[in-house]
Order: structure tokens, then sequence, then C-alpha cells
């Protein structure tokens, strides 16, 4: 009944003022045709982007050939981890789990540097899931550093864990296509924030929310013991939160008013582009939230759109653009992938560490699943397919992230361009974030960007040979 009672005070509350909140000097909202599109990219018909879970860059693929790896982390200038009295420790407190106690399946002392997880555990197994919030994450950084991973995390020594990807079809992927090394998630914290910048770089905002999740001080602190606050002390929602659409009916929560701001569907739709947010599960979570049963391994705030005023509005919208894996399989496989779409696995196999049946390896096999559904459609032959993860997951990674503003950019984390006229075999060592994949689907079609920061990032067109 809470739940209930607190969706019905949000819609009536609507979204006065939010818009307001978020939009950069000089940039409008209804200004999708302002843009002339780039006719180099005229022959590019599908933009994919692949969204998986979690993992930072040397985490994965620190020791691809030629990348930016972790042998890199190893030099004079990178610093190790440091402890609470801010003194480089003298070995790595042993791992832990993240709900409490060691993980005894890794033995003996870690030195202060990066390890190798493996035989410990493998690609495949399960293992805790770091702290990924968002003060946290900027004290982890800590100003580039990338010194405080360890003790300002939940896991002991796990964040300076990495796995030998070679054995991941992703890794053979990326030697057959392109894999961008300075691709850096755009904003601090965890996956809540990242899909929002992905879907309108910008932060949600929550203005006059309850004291019971703004932050008490600079740091971020929570009102529960131990967890960061959900809200900035001037009204921006930057951990985890739920909308009044779709939403985990079992848990007694308040809700992330509508959000007014445009996104980049909005940019798509005004303009006549069409354009797909699929999810796996996305059916069965719709019938959860409406029956009050939690759907199993399905994230709530995976979904970005659905936070938005115009989906939440409008079942229209709803069923237009957001949409279940099996209508991306069926369009695919019909040759129908809109200009424009993005993919989330569900929990088990977004790679997504700390949940039951998730795994690096099961990650892997779901979006390679995906990327070979395409290669073998009618529409391979014009489609770039765009692969990374939301953010890092905690995970630590030793390139120190460009300078921003107080939202991020943060820590690096895999990237790989995957087409036709993706250039075999290359590392590109060009400066991306997440919202370089708006810039190119702007660039391609002709749309006024979101924010200052699409509007001056790289565009992953640089990753291709037109």
């Amino acid at each position: 009944m809470l739940n209930h009672v607190l969706r019905i005070a949000l819609f009536g509350a609507g979204a006065i003022g939010l818009a307001a909140c978020t939009t950069p000097a000089g940039l409008q909202h209804n200004t999708a045709a302002t843009a002339a599109a780039d006719p180099k990219l005229a022959k590019i018909g599908q933009i994919v982007v692949v969204y998986m879970e979690n993992r930072s860059f040397d985490h994965l693929f620190g020791t691809f050939p030629g990348a930016d790896g972790i042998a890199n982390g190893h030099s004079p200038d990178a610093t190790t981890q440091t402890g609470p009295d801010g003194k480089p420790y003298a070995m790595l407190p042993a791992v832990a789990l993240d709900k409490g106690g060691l993980d005894q399946r890794f033995k003996g002392d870690i030195a202060n540097a990066p390890f190798h997880m493996e035989p410990s555990v493998s690609l495949g197994d399960k293992t805790a899931s770091p702290v990924h919030a968002f003060w946290t994450h900027k004290r982890q950084i800590n100003d580039g550093k990338n010194d405080r991973f360890v003790v300002e995390g939940n896991t002991g020594a796990l964040p300076m864990g990495y796995f030998d990807g070679s054995k991941l079809k992703l890794w053979a992927l990326a030697q057959r296509y392109t894999l961008a090394d300075r691709f850096f998630q755009s904003a601090y914290g965890g996956s809540f924030l990242n899909h929002m910048w992905l879907t309108c770089a910008c932060t949600p905002v929550f203005p006059n929310a309850p004291k019971s999740i703004v932050a008490q001080d600079e740091r971020g602190t929570g009102h529960k013991k131990g967890e960061e606050a959900e809200v900035t002390q001037d009204g921006y929602a930057v951990n985890t939160m739920q909308g009044p659409l779709l939403f985990d009916p079992t848990k007694k929560q308040t809700f992330l008013p509508p959000q007014t701001m445009p996104t980049i569907g909005d940019r798509l739709t005004d303009k006549g582009i069409s354009w797909v947010y699929y999810a796996d599960g996305y059916d069965i979570a719709v019938a959860s939230t409406k029956s009050g049963k939690k759907a199993d391994d399905f994230s709530y705030h995976h979904q970005p759109f659905t936070y938005f005023k115009r989906f939440i509005d409008s079942p229209q919208q709803r069923a237009t653009h957001l949409k279940d894996r099996s209508d991306m399989i069926a369009d695919v496989q019909a040759g129908k992938l809109p200009p424009v779409s993005f993919y989330k696995p569900m929990g088990k196999k977004n790679m997504h560490p700390g949940m039951d049946k998730s795994s690096v390896a099961a990650g892997d096999d779901e979006g390679v699943a995906i990327i070979n559904a395409i290669m073998e459609g009618p529409q391979w032959k014009d489609t770039v397919i765009i692969v990374t993860t939301d953010e890092n997951g905690g995970f630590w990674d030793h390139v120190a992230p460009p300078k921003g503003d107080r939202f991020g950019p943060a820590t690096r984390i895999p990237a790989l361009v995957i087409s036709p006229f993706s250039e075999g075999g290359h590392i590109d060592h060009t400066e991306y974030e997440t919202v370089s994949i708006l810039k190119f689907i702007e660039e391609r079609h002709g749309l006024a960007p979101l924010s200052e920061r699409d509007a001056r990032a790289n565009s992953l067109a640089k990753a291709l040979k037109l």
C-alpha cells in the first residue's frame, strides 16, 4: 500500500521545475532538428548499444596486447593502495565478501598491486560485489591517484583483482574489430546514474526530497548506517532509486519524481526516427509491478526511460519504444531493427558480480549471442554494435579519469565497436565516455546535443573507417 500511496502522490505532483535544473546554458529542450547529420555517416543503417554491467577496463582487458593495461599500472608513476592512515599497505587486506566474512577461495598474502584472480576464481564463478556508490567512488579515485579503492571499499583486496580475459568471446571480437582503451563511464557511482547519463546526458533531480534520503554532509552520509544517501543536498539523485512506473513492488521506497529533461529518445522521436530500448525480462517486470510480485533477476533501475514523464504518461510511447528481448530477436531476424536500439540483459546475464548465477562468462555468452544474431541477420552489412559496461562495479583501473564536472567522468571501462565499418584488430586510444555514444547517434541523425557534456565529447564515430 505504501508504494501505491507514494505513486499517486508523485503523479499528482507532476514534475514541476525539474527540467530547468539540468539544462546547460545555450542548449534548448526542443531543438531536435537544429543540427545537421554528418553525411559521412549516412551509410550506417543501425546503431545497437549492448549495455553490460560493472567491470573496469583493467579488470577484464588489462592484459590485452597493445592496450594501455595493467602492466602500466605497475609503472613507477602508478600509486599503490593506501590504508586508513594514508600510507601504502604493506600487504593488501584479505578478499572479503560484501555480506560479511572472508572469501576462503583466496589463499595467502596479497601484495599491494593488481593481482590475477585465477585460479582462485574463474570467469565462470560468482564473486562478491564491491561497493559502487557515488561519493565512495569519488574518494576511491582520489583526484586521479586511484589509490583508495580498497580502503573505501567493502570487499578487501577484491577491487584490485583482474581476470585473464583472453578466454572471452568478446576478447576474440576485440581482436577482430576495435577496442577502445580510453573509454570512461560518464558518472561516478553505480548503474542507476550511468544509465541516466546514457539516456539524457544528465543527472536526475529531486527537489525538496524527503530528508530521509538526502545526504547529511558533503561525504554523502545517509540516514541508514553504512549507506550513502540517494540525493545530494541540492537535489540531485545520484544513487539508486526506482520510479513510479516500473519498480520492485515488494519494497517500501520513495520514488524519484517523473523527469522532464530531454532524452536521446525524445530527440529521435521528434525527428521521426524510430528507436527501441530492449530489455531482457521487461514483459515479466511490467506484469510483476502490477501483480505485486518481484520479478526475479530483473533490475528495475536499469530501465532509464521509465523514469521520464513522456513514457510514464503514455502507454503508446511505452509500447513503441520499450520492449522485451524476445521482440529484439524477432526484429533482428526479420530485418526490422530500428535505426537506434539499446539492449540490456537481465542480472544473471549482464556480468554483474554478486548476483546468483551471474558471472563474467555468463554475460559474455549473452552479449555474444545477441551480437551473433545481428551478424547473421539481414541488417549486419550496415550496422554498428557498441558493447560496453555501465560502470566499473567498484573494480580498480589505473588510468586517471579526465577532468570533468561534479558528476564525472569516472573510471575507465571496456568498450568494443563491432561493425563492417570497424578497423579490424585496432585499439582506439581516443578519449571517450558514455555520452560519446549519444554524440555518435546525434551526428548520424542530425540531433542537437542533450547537455554540455555530450556536446563536448568525442564521438564514437571516430572508431570507424568510413
